[in-house]
């Protein structure tokens, strides 16, 4: 599934990631000139829907919401803007809200999360449920977790980044600012590794050339985001 998924959104995994596969070629998703590599998200999304719901996989709650909870994913789901269309913005958020529920417990917090989060994701171009995974690896949805070494936030972003990327205004604990600088720096580690997501990862936590991290993600990523 997870390299289904990789394929779909132009990424490589090469064998050394610790999960059962074998290294496969690079796709033919580099453009010339000064352009990226580029994911295309929402066919995969869609497929993805499909293919857990098929294996039954964990499919998010189950049973009719409770019509608080029917109000709030209405609501959420009108003002998703980056998704295709409301149903595919409908199926998503559903799903992953039941994935997410055991780390944010409150609804209207939870969907919020997710509609700031796929947005982000969308923007940077990788796949909402890879930073998803990242998330869960680095703060476990901790939006106010410190790491030893200063890192903050959802994204484990050092506050050097807001010397970089960042504006005045910007906090590392709010969370459209901590999304959009940890998605934009594993996209640009994505770029630089043109696409290897081991190395990527490997980049991100700053630990190039040692296993133990791209593992732990991809691992938690095939677990509970792709698969469930």
């Amino acid at each position: 599934m997870l390299r289904q998924l990789c394929t779909a959104c132009r990424l490589t995994v090469p064998a050394q990631a610790g999960i059962q596969a074998r290294s496969t070629k690079r796709l033919d998703a580099r453009l010339r000139g000064n352009d990226r590599w580029i994911v295309r998200l929402a066919p995969a999304l869609v497929g993805l829907s499909l293919l857990v719901a098929s294996q039954g996989a964990h499919a998010g709650p189950t049973g009719e919401p409770e019509p608080e909870l029917r109000a709030m994913l209405a609501k959420a789901i009108a003002t998703a803007d980056s998704f295709d269309d409301r149903f595919e913005a409908e199926v998503w958020l559903v799903d992953m809200s039941g994935r997410l529920k055991r780390y944010i417990k409150n609804d209207a917090e939870r969907l919020e999360f997710l509609r700031i989060l796929h947005r982000e994701a969308t923007r940077a171009k990788i796949p909402p449920e890879l930073a998803l995974a990242v998330i869960e690896t680095e703060s476990r949805f901790d939006r106010y977790a410190i790491s030893v070494a200063g890192a903050q936030g959802y994204m484990q972003i050092m506050p050097f980044w807001l010397r970089e990327i960042g504006g005045q205004e910007d906090n590392l604990f709010h969370a459209r600012t901590n999304l959009r600088m940890g998605c934009t720096i594993l996209r640009f580690y994505l770029d630089r590794e043109k696409g290897n997501l081991v190395n990527a990862l490997a980049r991100y936590n700053g630990s190039l050339g040692k296993p133990q991290y791209p593992d732990h993600v991809i691992k938690v990523l095939n677990k509970r985001w792709y698969r469930g």
